[in-house]
């Protein structure tokens, strides 16, 4: 059982009952109750995931689908990103901004034939939902999916382990999706799935039926390759690929510019491009890319040069002792075994093997500004 009191006020996922079984320690987490950890603890929970097969919930996250003709030039006109020109069954990151051009929240999105399929953050779901609605309810139709579930299986092993029960599956590359049925021996159970992930890793994602996400996990975790893993290592593996944790790293007073997220804004939606702005904000971002010397901050990778785990909220100062910044995510990677973290600095000091102090209960650990990811990631291109 847990050994943390969950407030009955905390929704659950449809997979409670299992975490409670495999003797997850549950915690509060976007409104739900998660299993953070279970017995085999952060640490092996994290090696395991780099080295077979892990098994996530995430079904806190909001799923949602857009419907008609004028989806996908709806939706473009929310996020600085080529929704249009997306192909069938090809997946892409993206950016919903406010007025500001701040980040309300980053999610997925896949092409499909007859809808575009959004996956949202946890925490934002459901202020996410009604902006959408808001914005681009009358073009075409926003269709919440809390009936669905959703499931991450990430690792070197998940394909041996998924194709086992869903051929075929092996075939996709990174960021493309596709329907497929999994067969559990006694259940066929339909799903849809993309091949991408939040660890660095090679993995799935997969939209289940709530009715169906138990026995769907039941037989992912009866595969030889595949074991539980909670929110701490999910949070380990990700910051180790660099990947920005929303709320934390990026937030809605962040700009994707200031944020080192320009990979994630195609051409044509920038100053010169066919389809350039028209999205929230669009004025200041297309002014910060043009002008990059007019940010205040920017978004770094580091490394402590000391075997001292750097938090969020840490203090950075330059060597002179003079505030520069601060850490919005640090941990001890467990696969590159020194503490990392990600910050924002001024961007005078954001170049690779700049020296700079993080105060950890007011002494300072000598840091340096490292390039991302951490981690060599392993996404599978073909």
């Amino acid at each position: 059982m847990s050994d943390t009191p969950v407030s009955a006020a905390l929704l659950t996922t449809p997979l409670n009952a299992l975490h409670i079984e495999l003797g997850a320690r549950m915690v509060p987490f976007a409104g739900y109750s998660m299993p953070v950890q279970y017995p085999a603890g952060l640490m092996a929970e994290h090696h395991h995931t780099r080295t077979a097969a892990g098994l996530f919930d995430v079904s806190h996250m909001g799923q949602l689908r857009l419907v008609g003709p004028e989806a996908a030039a709806a939706f473009e006109s929310l996020m600085p990103v080529d929704v249009i020109d997306l192909a069938v069954g090809k997946q892409r990151y993206g950016l919903l901004l406010n007025e500001a051009g701040g980040i309300m929240d980053d999610l997925m999105f896949v092409r499909r034939a007859d809808d575009i399929f959004v996956v949202v953050n946890g925490a934002c779901k459901v202020a996410d939902i009604a902006h959408i609605q808001a914005r681009i309810g009358a073009r075409c139709q926003v269709i919440p999916m809390p009936e669905m579930a959703l499931l991450a299986l990430q690792g070197p092993q998940a394909v041996t382990a998924l194709s086992r029960l869903a051929p075929g599956v092996e075939k996709l590359v990174f960021m493309t999706g596709g329907h497929f049925v999994v067969n559990t021996g006694t259940l066929s159970i339909p799903v849809f799935l993309t091949r991408s992930g939040y660890t660095g890793e090679d993995g799935f994602e997969i939209s289940v039926h709530h009715a169906q996400a138990d026995a769907l996990a039941r037989a992912l975790l009866a595969q030889p390759e595949v074991k539980p893993i909670g929110l701490g290592a999910r949070n380990s593996l990700r910051l180790e690929a660099g990947l920005c944790l929303h709320g934390n790293d990026i937030d809605a007073s962040t700009s994707p510019v200031e944020a080192n997220l320009l990979w994630a804004i195609q051409k044509v939606r920038r100053a010169g491009g066919a389809r350039a702005g028209g999205f929230p904000g669009a004025d200041n971002i297309l002014a910060a890319i043009a002008s990059p010397a007019s940010l205040s901050r920017v978004r770094v990778g580091l490394v402590a040069l000391e075997r001292i785990p750097v938090r969020e909220h840490v203090r950075l100062e330059d060597l002179q002792g003079n505030a520069i910044g601060e850490v919005s995510s640090g941990l001890l990677g467990p696969t590159v075994d020194r503490p990392i973290a990600m910050g924002y600095v001024a961007p005078a000091f954001a170049a690779l093997g700049t020296r700079v102090n993080a105060i950890v209960r007011g002494k300072p650990v000598p840091m340096e500004v490292a390039p991302m990811p951490f981690n060599p990631t392993h996404y599978f291109r073909g």
